[in-house]
């Protein structure tokens, strides 16, 4: 009898070790202070800026857009997201994406070719499906060129370009739907991975991470960086250039439920956060429910990854902060969900 009740005793015990552990990494615990939240001012006429990036040597920045408030309302509606391009001269917006009936815009990578060719690859989720579209770009304008889709691109969160037709993206899930998935995101189980296209067929190249979302690369193609929202690390691997496969050479806990990854021109990374996660679950819901934003700069460029908050708040004027992209002294912070974005003077 007494064996029975030390083994229920065991149980109950991991559990409950379990269940905190579970709490701790979602924030619940933790009191949001605001840190720079003074320098920001909001952007409209964009909503769900889930993802930004600087074209390189430019004011410019692209941004991919969606409305996912009006999916979660009801997922029959087809409701097209698209690409806008922000400049920080003006602060104007201009649509550069195509008409393409269904579109849902969520990660975005630039790449620059050897003869001055430029491209934008962008998650999509249209029409329930889920792929990679590549853009050229030029002159203002988007021009789709190639869908790529594979049984292995299954719940694509993010992606970076590494050739012109080759990219890593993460699956932020393990499985595409049902009770599995949702155990995935409150068990916080490690059934993520990155895949790897070589332009004509894919291949996993990590796996067994929890919830995958940002990935991105530094500028000699050697070093590429991976966001864990739910295990709230940050992984760096090196990367091999001809084979591509991926070697694992630091894990940091940031100590907040990372999203996506940018990386400015002196190498540092800035990374969009979701402090209290199980906020951002209920944000998700509905705007009413404001969920606490963070920025994050990494020191990367001289390999001691040391950690700087940049901005904090408790949800206001932007909740869900995913992306942060840095030129110069100006930083462009976009959300998952809302129906503005930040442009904010850092002071350097």
């Amino acid at each position: 009898m007494k064996t029975k009740q030390l083994y229920l005793g065991s149980v109950i015990g991991l559990v409950l070790i379990g269940v905190l552990s579970i709490l701790i990494n979602a924030g619940v615990f933790k009191n949001i202070q605001p840190v720079g939240t003074e320098i920001c001012s909001v952007v409209k006429g964009v909503v769900g800026a889930e993802d930004i990036s600087f074209i390189p040597g430019t004011n410019h920045a692209f941004i991919s857009s969606y409305d996912r408030r009006v999916e979660v309302a009801d997922p029959s509606l087809q409701i097209a997201g698209a690409i806008y391009l922000y400049n920080l001269d003006d602060a104007s917006l201009i649509k550069v994406s195509p008409e393409m009936g269904d579109f849902k815009p969520h990660g975005i990578s630039i790449y620059n070719g050897e003869n001055g060719e430029m491209r934008l690859f962008v998650v999509d989720h249209a029409n329930g499906q889920h792929q990679i579209q590549i853009f050229e770009y030029s002159e203002n304008k988007l021009t789709l060129v190639r869908t790529v889709k594979s049984d292995q691109i299954i719940s694509p969160n993010d992606v970076v370009a590494v050739g012109p037709n080759q990219f890593y993206v993460t699956n932020d899930h393990g499985f595409v739907d049902g009770i599995m998935r949702k155990l995935e995101d409150y068990l916080m189980l490690p059934f993520s991975n990155v895949i790897y296209f070589d332009g004509i067929s894919t291949k996993e190249v990590e796996s067994g991470i929890n919830y995958s979302n940002g990935i991105n690369i530094n500028q000699a193609g050697d070093q590429l960086y991976l966001a864990s929202v739910s295990s709230l690390n940050l992984y760096v691997y090196d990367r091999d250039t001809e084979t591509n496969e991926l070697s694992l050479t630091n894990k940091i806990n940031t100590g907040t439920g990372i999203d996506n990854i940018e990386v400015d021109v002196n190498g540092d990374l800035w990374l969009g956060a979701h402090p209290q996660l199980l906020k951002f679950v209920s944000h998700a819901k509905s705007e009413l429910n404001r969920s606490p934003s963070e920025i994050l700069k990494i020191k990367a460029s001289d390999g001691s990854f040391d950690i700087e908050t940049i901005y904090r708040s408790v949800g206001d004027p932007l909740s869900g902060s995913s992306v942060a992209a840095v030129k110069g002294n100006r930083m462009l912070v976009g959300g998952v969900f809302d129906p503005l974005m930040l442009d904010c003077s850092l002071g350097h």
